[in-house]
């Protein structure tokens, strides 16, 4: 290049970034010690370190180099500045700049590290760590030399002492055998990131230069830039129930028709910057039918509340709103990082771990059958229905309650003596409809036969939501006893008999007609005739008697009796003749025992 020393013209360069195990201070990599400027050691924290040279075409005198690690992508760009053309991409806060100056032989070794900082606008302003406009000074020493560095120093370089055998290929001035480095024309150096407090820093590009001095202000020789490595980013999520608690293995219950889930943010990781924003959005796909495997929520899904503003300052874990489910399923949730750093990728947890499922219930179908009854009455059930869930809204994910359960119930009636309910049921109701949790009739059924009979209800469930269930024989209060009590009637019987005398004044001539005697059950001979003799003859001379036979009667209730007695002559000149009504005065108590 012209007029470009041969000492400050760069061949190679090169970078690494590792993230080691840290070790405790006084180790071979600490991640903090504690003291002035660094951090306490952590050991949950990994040790960040750099590892970066080059080599030189020639070796005619001492060495100040530069190296920029840049958090944008920087490139060559079109536009002219000067004699040669300007950069693309642009400083951010933190960007690094480590400046050595080394001898030939490497006995003098000092290096400065500063980090691009625009609230710095001069040297020692505003603040007294201001080593110029941009740049803020995080460590320097004048003693840096790898060779003696000490186990917690945070940096250290060196430069071949003697020659040595490049590793690539390489030619110098001098043109060195064997890919060979004559002592000083090759520059490795190495920072521990996490004693300085840079660890978090995400850099994308390295610029390796040749200088005209360490100054801040010095003239840039010749450089050289390399794409090095990118930000990551990893988002951990986990689903959460309405408290923000773990969501069991087994799962939620759908309750009455709806259940309340969350997502948890637990983790943002985002190495390789310590600044960095953006948002987090969380959505929710499903539901997918139970018992089916879950599908990931890769994509799409139901958006849950508005993005949330995150930073490097912001505390995790971080809660979504709370989304309102009305379907039993599977459900996965999908957590998205967006960022807004340039650098920084965006992130994404959609696994399986995002998911989980929304059970149905299992309702309860308490009975009480009708009391018992005699045979020829009917008998009857009560099933009191509850524990139904809601069917779906639309939409199920925060959508409204959707209609009571619906669904049919079923009675069927065993007996009798059936005591397993395996014979086929005497009675089967049609399917009664449901509507959500109430009281619902099997409507009568008259049994022809005595026994103990059993109820059994079913109901047929709605899915998704609410599962079918079946009473089980013998339940409490499903039997039911039919009798036949037997009936009694009583009736007394008794026997009567009755005479009557037939007298004429004397010379009136022999009697000659027919007695008839009558018995009523009233004491006025004018109803309820219990028995009739009909006509007994009487003739031959005066006095005459007759008699009934002996006859046995049934009389209802307690009647009080009466004779009615009827003469019938057919004498010539005399005439017949009647009784008075009960003249006997008979009566007949009867007391049914």
């Amino acid at each position: 290049m012209g007029g470009l020393p041969d000492k400050d013209n760069l061949l190679h360069a090169f970078a690494v970034r590792y993230s080691l195990a840290a070790t405790p201070p006084g180790g071979s990599c600490p991640n903090g010690t504690g003291g002035v400027g660094q951090p306490p050691f952590d050991s949950t924290k990994p040790c960040v370190v750099l590892f970066f040279g080059s080599d030189r075409l020639d070796n005619s005198g001492d060495a100040q180099q530069g190296f920029w690690f840049f958090q944008d992508a920087i490139g060559l760009g079109s536009n002219k500045v000067g004699g040669g053309t300007g950069f693309t991409g642009v400083h951010r806060l933190g960007d690094l700049l480590v400046v050595s100056d080394f001898s030939n032989g490497g006995t003098t070794s000092t290096i400065t590290v500063y980090t691009w900082d625009p609230g710095c606008t001069a040297t020692n302003k505003p603040f007294g760590f201001c080593a110029d406009a941009n740049l803020h000074l995080q460590a320097t020493s004048t003693a840096a030399n790898c060779a003696t560095a000490a186990p917690n120093d945070a940096f250290c370089g060196l430069v071949n002492p003697s020659t040595i055998t490049m590793p690539w290929s390489f030619t110098d001035k001098s043109g060195t055998i064997n890919n060979g480095a004559l002592n000083g024309e090759f520059y490795e150096a190495g920072i521990n990131l996490s004693l300085i407090g840079l660890s978090g820093e995400c850099f994308s590009t390295v610029g390796a230069e040749t200088r005209s001095s360490t100054s801040t202000t010095a003239t840039l020789k010749d450089f050289i830039l390399a794409r090095f490595g990118n930000c990551t980013s990893g988002l951990t999520t986990t689903p959460k129930d309405a408290a923000g608690a773990n969501i069991p293995a087994g799962g939620l219950s759908i309750g009455t028709g709806s259940v309340s889930v969350k997502d948890e943010a637990t983790t943002l990781t985002i190495t390789g910057a310590s600044t960095w924003t953006g948002t987090l959005t969380f959505f929710l796909c499903g539901p997918t039918a139970l018992g089916s495997p879950f599908s990931a929520c890769t994509g799409g899904g139901t958006q849950i509340g508005a993005p949330i503003p995150v930073s490097n300052a912001t505390t995790f874990p971080i809660l979504s709103n709370s989304a309102q489910l009305t379907s039993a399923g599977g459900y996965c949730w999908r957590g998205e990082f967006t960022s807004g750093t340039s650098g920084v990728p965006n992130a994404t947890d959609a696994t399986l771990g995002e998911c989980f499922t929304v059970n149905p219930v299992i309702p309860f179908v308490p009975t009480q059958a009708s009391a018992d009854v005699q045979l020829g009455n009917p008998v009857s059930d009560l099933v009191n229905l509850n524990g139904t869930a809601n069917q779906p809204g639309s939409p199920v994910i925060n959508g409204p309650l959707g209609a009571p359960a619906g669904g049919t119930i079923t009675f069927r009636l065993f007996g009798p003596n059936d005591t397993s309910c395996a014979n086929p049921p005497v009675f089967t109701s049609a399917g009664i409809p449901v509507s959500g949790d109430a009281l619902y009739f099997s409507g009568n059924f008259t049994p022809t036969q005595v026994g103990t009979y059993r109820w059994i209800a079913s109901y047929s469930g709605n899915s998704p939501n609410t599962l079918a269930t079946t009473g089980v024989c013998n339940a409490a209060n499903e039997s039911v006893v039919v009798n036949a009590t037997p009936a009694i009637s009583t009736a007394q019987t008794f026997t009567v008999k009755d005479s009557a005398t037939i007298t004429v004044a004397a010379g009136a001539g022999n009697l000659q007609g027919s007695l008839d005697f009558q018995l009523y059950s009233t004491s006025n001979c004018s109803g309820g005739l219990l028995f009739d003799s009909g006509p007994i003859s009487v003739s031959g001379p005066s006095p005459q008697t007759r008699e009934t036979i002996t006859t046995t009667i049934t009389a209802p209730g307690q009647p009080t009796l009466s004779w009615l007695v009827v003469y019938t002559n057919t004498a010539p000149n005399q005439a017949g003749v009647t009784s008075t009504c009960n003249t006997e005065g008979a009566s007949l108590s009867i007391h049914n025992q």
